[in-house]
């Protein structure tokens, strides 16, 4: 494994980050590299978790100790030795963004290039000054709307929305945006000894007395004297009064907590700015045009529109001609990976993780960098076959230009064009770990023990299946959200239906309409939406807790002799409360470490060492086992230990039925990818009791799993159905499209170019759809 300096390889010596076992392996620099192997095999740990971390690692070394803590650190990596690597970059699906002002604009910096455009170019009217490119942004201060700050809507209280029944009396709890308990019941004293009537229905109170009680700036102070309750004295107090607005609008804006601030939301009303009429901007920079838009019209022109209108003005070499050109050859790299249907001012929180890693991949490929590795996280995830052949030309021009790509993927069509692969497993958690092949893609074909193999070289056996009989129907009549438009749908019950298309053709805004009408349809009785959201947003939040299966464990341990004898019960074995947890870490089993011009970073707590809980509650064992132990096993490992416990085996069986057998029981809701999070979601639904006919809604469930994950699943879903359940999926996946009864395939493009039904039917139907772009990739799956 020596690397001498001509050595093309990037050579790991014994790597054990996470589930690695000692890996040695050697990978070609300047190639396209995919790292493959089913859900928690540990190629993430080997692409991410070490070669990638220790890029940065080395980098870092290099920066001043001030500007590290500006940096997002992923940790030192565990392994003996590297050589050959050269500085990276990675590109991972984050699942989330970090405010609502960030937009399509300001990830790919086309806003930038777009102020600029407005400010050298833009015809402003005769007489005014020539603004800066500042001026033309919503996020400055010299840009934005002062009314609204740039946000292009006023969160505005109506009686409305404080008092949603009037019928209610203030004592009975008319005023329902007050807060609960002691506040709320303070603030009706408070009213009863201004001399209100607190047991008359809210609507039979004059106007003027009502406009008081919820929109008064006043803050008047009253002595109240509460009524007296049994076995209790309550003296008299000095009460500030605070009408429903003001409490509403000053929780919403400057509460910590985001539960507070979701129920202040509730009782807003959101409509347009009325100053600038949901634009964002002050009026002098709306007075500014190019080729007769203002720059809110641009922006919130498609991609494919935008460049269309700007390509006219790219010839000669003036200001308007270098800016344009620019813009237009950044805006077509977009166009190429499927992104035309996005506007500039589409908001990021809005967009799918797929599409926040192509935006970012095109913005890249601009960047003139040489020499570099990228590190890709899926990059085909979310992607319609189609789009994907776009993917892989991008990635082509990335390795042309002298970089290496190193990929994380399961969709193996995008496998089979890479230069080499490393096969990780055979299996998840502690049965991986191991690299089993490196090197050039047919070799992998000798390598028995690769779950990767069968799929990759067609040698993977596809159950026949004859397509089900509906036992009714959902009819859709005049769908009309986002680009659907006036559409009319027959939702066939009782089977399994796949609805199919490109990047931004509607799929979604279908499941959405799905999801609201079938609420209402007599034949359902009950609708299940299974999304990729979080679990959880704190590390408390794990799997465990969520499926319920933590309560059945934490009653075996409070039923042990020993704890009965101490008098534990369940509580003291939750890490969420005082009393059995650690509090040094406060059941959270690490510390933040704070120091002098270095960024936080997190260690193991000095007390528990990571354990969450105290000395005392980690004496009680069950079977010899800690409760801290416990959460340490995986699903796998705990389906064996409690085989006898039924509470808790249901949720582990189900756990394991949907391919989560890797994971630990006390994994954070932060680690979790937004595929794992969607199957813990599902198991959570199968372990229930079913009753009566479910509608199961899923947005691309096989989003980040192996092929060979991909079967597990889908026999739990076509279980489902065979159960008498309707299931409905948005899949970019052929071979669960081929398996499916039924087949709505939307487009033909996306945007404003998608939203219609291209074709519908037998999966046999679709395929030989002649303008479908679905088509010609669900054919060979039918062959």
């Amino acid at each position: 494994m020596e690397a001498g300096a001509d050595d093309p390889y990037v050579r790991v010596r014994g790597a054990r980050v996470h589930n690695l076992r000692n890996v040695d392996v050697a990978i070609p620099r300047d190639a396209l590299v995919a790292f493959t192997g089913v859900s928690g095999s540990g190629k993430s740990s080997l692409a991410f978790g070490t070669l990638y971390a220790e890029a940065q690692r080395r980098f870092l070394e290099s920066v001043a100790p001030y500007a590290r803590r500006l940096v997002h650190q992923v940790g030192v990596p565990e392994v003996e030795e590297i050589t050959g690597l050269p500085p990276a970059v990675a590109l991972e699906q984050r699942r989330s963004v970090p405010s609502s002002r960030s937009s399509v604009g300001t990830v790919t910096t086309l806003s930038n290039s777009l102020r600029m455009l407005m400010s050298r170019a833009g015809d402003h009217p005769p007489g005014a000054e020539r603004l800066d490119s500042d001026s033309f942004s919503p996020n400055t201060a010299v840009g934005a709307c002062p009314h609204c700050h740039g946000l292009g809507l006023v969160h505005e209280v109506s009686e409305d929305s404080l008092v949603p029944d009037p019928s209610l009396s203030i004592r009975d709890g008319a005023v329902a945006s007050w807060p609960g308990a002691w506040q709320g019941k303070n603030l009706r004293d408070i009213l009863a000894t201004l001399g209100y009537d607190i047991d008359r229905p809210w609507r039979e109170l004059p106007q003027v007395e009502r406009d008081w009680i919820l929109f008064t700036d006043e803050q008047p102070v009253v002595t109240v004297h509460p009524v007296r309750e049994a076995h209790r004295i309550h003296r008299p107090y000095k009460g500030t009064y605070s009408s429903a607005k003001r409490l509403v609008l000053c929780t919403f804006a400057d509460s910590k907590s985001e539960a507070l601030r979701k129920r202040a939301e509730q009782f807003l009303v959101s409509r347009p700015c009325p100053v600038c009429g949901g634009r964002r901007l002050k009026p002098e920079a709306l007075a500014v045009t190019f080729a007769g838009r203002t720059i809110s019209e641009l922006v919130a022109l498609p991609l494919t529109a935008l460049t269309d209108l700007l390509r006219p003005y790219t010839d000669g070499s003036g200001p308007a001609a270098v800016l344009t050109q620019d813009l237009t050859a950044r805006i077509e790299v977009l166009v190429e990976l499927g992104l035309g249907y996005l506007s500039t001012d589409r908001s990021s929180p809005s967009l799918s993780s797929g599409e926040l890693q192509r935006l970012r991949l095109a913005t890249q490929l601009r960047s003139g960098l040489f020499g570099v590795v990228y590190v890709l996280d899926e990059p085909s995830a979310g992607l319609h076959p189609a789009d994907a052949e776009a993917l892989m030309s991008v990635m082509e021009r990335l390795k042309a230009a002298g970089n290496s790509v190193f990929m994380v993927e399961h969709d193996l069509d995008v496998v089979r064009r890479t230069d080499w692969i490393v096969d990780v497993g055979p299996d998840a958690g502690v049965h991986g770990g191991r690299v089993l092949y490196s090197g050039p893609v047919d070799g992998l074909r000798d390598v028995q023990e690769s779950a990767t193999r069968r799929h990759l070289f067609g040698e993977a056996e596809r159950p026949a299946r004859e397509p089900r009989t509906p036992s009714g129907r959902l009819e859709l009549r005049g769908v009309t959200l986002h680009n659907l438009c006036d559409l009319d749908v027959d939702l066939p019950l009782g089977v399994f239906t796949s609805i199919t298309g490109v990047s931004g053709s509607g799929k979604s805004s279908l499941i959405d309409v799905i999801a609201d009408e079938a609420e209402t349809a007599d034949a359902i009785g009950r609708v299940v939406r299974v999304d990729q959201k979080p679990i959880g947003r704190t590390p408390r939040s794990n799997l465990a807790t969520y499926t319920g299966l933590f309560d059945a464990v934490r009653k075996l341990f409070a039923a042990t002799d020993e704890a009965k004898a101490r008098g534990y019960d369940a509580g003291r074995f939750s890490f969420n409360v005082e009393g059995g947890r650690c509090e040094t870490c406060q059941g959270e089993g690490y510390v933040s470490v704070e120091l002098l011009f270095l960024p936080t970073t997190y260690a193991p707590c000095p007390t528990c060492h990571g354990a969450r809980y105290n000395a005392p509650t980690l004496e009680i064992t069950y079977r010899d086992v800690t409760i801290a132990q416990v959460l340490d096993m995986t699903v796998d490992e705990a389906a064996g230990f409690l085989a006898d416990v039924p509470a808790a085996a249901r949720s582990l069986r189900t756990l394991r039925e949907v391919g989560l057998g890797y994971l630990r029981l006390g994994q954070p809701a932060t680690e979790l990818s937004g595929g794992e999070a969607q199957r813990i979601k599902l198991a959570s639904e199968l372990q229930r009791t079913r009753r009566g006919h479910a509608l199961y809604l899923l947005d691309e469930p096989t989003t980040g799993l192996h092929p060979a994950d991909v079967e597990v699943l889908m026999r739990q879903l076509h279980a489902l159905v065979d159960g008498g359940s309707t299931v409905v999926v948005v899949e970019h996946d052929m071979d669960v499209v081929a398996a499916s009864d039924h087949v709505i395939d939307l487009g033909p493009g996306g945007g404003d170019e998608g939203g219609h039904i291209v074709a519908q039917g037998l999966p046999t139907d679709v395929a030989a759809a002649t303008d479908s772009r679905t088509a010609p990739y669900l054919k060979p799956r039918l062959s």
